[in-house]
């Protein structure tokens, strides 16, 4: 569709300098956030960063607020909040524009919306508008999180078994209250692999038996949609992947695939994937840079769009691991996982440092991770529990009395993830204060 092809929904009078407009991000890691008129929206800052981590089919104009599947405009005149967006989790997700147009916001979309004028403020309508989407899309009551210590923040990919045993160790004798132990990034032999171990684990199954032994549960990350090229599925089994659709490059430069769902060997290796973790006595997973599983592309169901191709991979999950294990999503189309994920990480991830290295707001930092976790908060106890993001409380922390502020302030889940016995005294008075079951009540401003 071309920008003439636009259906302008509404010309809304504004009050120039009280206006605000409301762009939703399409993925955990788009930047969302609510703007005056005169600010510059956040943009990719290279072709790669659209890919990865805003809409990978869709380039944003600049100067043009954007929300994907969601946009809302508050005219600061008091006369109501107007919220525009998706007609259900399985779509269409339209790009939805609000132009500046002298005292007016002119919005507009390229596909089908819903629109309503809410009364009240801006979260107060979010919140309105995210109660009907989701009891559309017939959400049942929120389960309540566990407490878990993840990998991923000391050890990134280089984790090793030992390391998952030391902090499994560590656990009990600080006497923490963590229910799941989390093996993220690095267990697996290559990305799309994920049966096959890399060197530095020689028993997946014995760190799970070692974490259950303990009282504990077992969790684990897995990119289900991934597919890397040195991966043994991609040499073997490339009628697999998505035609077409490339995620973007990672773990060593390598060019990455997306899984074709569709395809019925694809599906049955991603029932055999989470069927095997679930055997192993697995039953947290976190799944990650889903994103993969909604591009456009061909796949082998001619008729399957993008955003139904993912939602029949996440049901296909939740069908191998079972109803009662957690299932958290990352890295995820927001509105399309609706009804499907017991929590969701609303923001990019957590860094040791305040500001994105590179400038960019999709990338990691406390900056982005905060700015998305308080400009989605309406979602949680309503969608799903959100994930700000874990608990980094380490002298290398960049303001992380900051950090832990927002994890207490908004993130329903909480996960440390930190080497436990490197913590100073603060550090760890900090992991233990906000180590408790997270709450399931609606987000209240």
């Amino acid at each position: 569709m071309t920008d003439a092809d636009r259906q302008v929904l509404a010309r809304i009078p504004v009050d120039p300098s009280r206006a605000r407009v409301y762009e939703h991000g399409w993925q955990s890691w788009s930047p969302t956030a609510a703007y005056r008129l005169d600010d510059r929206p956040f943009r990719p800052d290279s072709d790669d960063r659209r890919v990865g981590n805003y809409r990978p089919e869709v380039t944003a104009p600049a100067d043009v607020f954007q929300g994907e599947g969601l946009l809302a405009v508050d005219p600061g005149t008091g006369e109501g909040v107007h919220v525009v967006g998706a007609p259900s989790a399985s779509g269409p997700m339209a790009s939805i524009r609000a132009e500046v147009s002298g005292d007016a916001v002119v919005v507009s979309a390229d596909a089908e919306v819903s629109t309503a004028v809410h009364p009240g403020d801006l979260d107060g309508a979010l919140a309105r508008w995210g109660e009907g989407f989701a009891a559309a899309e017939h959400v049942g009551p929120i389960r309540p999180p566990p407490t878990a210590w993840c990998s991923w923040y000391h050890y990134f990919e280089k984790v090793t078994q030992g390391d998952i045993e030391e902090n499994l160790q560590a656990i009990g004798d600080l006497g923490l209250d963590v229910d799941v132990v989390q093996i993220d990034d690095g267990y697996q032999a290559e990305i799309g692999d994920w049966l096959r171990l890399s060197d530095r684990f020689a028993s997946l199954a014995a760190v799970v038996d070692h974490i259950r032994g303990a009282g504990r549960r077992a969790g684990i990350w897995v990119a289900p949609f991934l597919v890397g090229e040195r991966a043994v599925l991609a040499r073997d089994h490339p009628d697999w992947l998505v035609d077409g659709a490339c995620p973007g490059t990672g773990w060593g430069d390598q060019r990455l695939s997306a899984l074709d769902v569709t395809h019925p060997q694809g599906e049955a290796y991603l029932r055999e994937v989470f069927g095997t973790f679930r055997e192993l006595g697995i039953d947290y997973f976190k799944i990650d840079f889903v994103y993969a599983g909604a591009m456009e592309g061909r796949r082998a169901d001619p008729d399957a769009t993008g955003v139904g191709a993912y939602r029949r991979g996440l049901q296909v999950i939740r069908e191998a691991i079972g109803p009662d294990a957690y299932l958290l999503g990352c890295g995820a189309p927001i509105l399309p996982s609706v009804g499907l994920v017991d929590a969701m990480r609303v923001g990019p991830d957590i860094a040791h440092h305040v500001e994105p290295l590179d400038g960019d707001l999709s990338q990691p930092s406390q900056r982005a991770a905060a700015q998305n976790s308080r400009w989605r908060a309406w979602q949680h106890g309503r969608f799903w529990v959100n994930d700000a993001d874990c608990i980094v409380a380490g002298t290398h922390v960049e303001r992380r009395e900051d950090w832990a502020a927002v994890v207490e302030r908004y993130s329903g889940l909480r996960a440390s993830s930190d080497r436990l016995r490197g913590l100073d005294e603060w550090g760890l008075a900090t992991t233990r204060r906000l180590l408790r079951p997270g709450l399931t009540a609606p987000f209240v401003p």
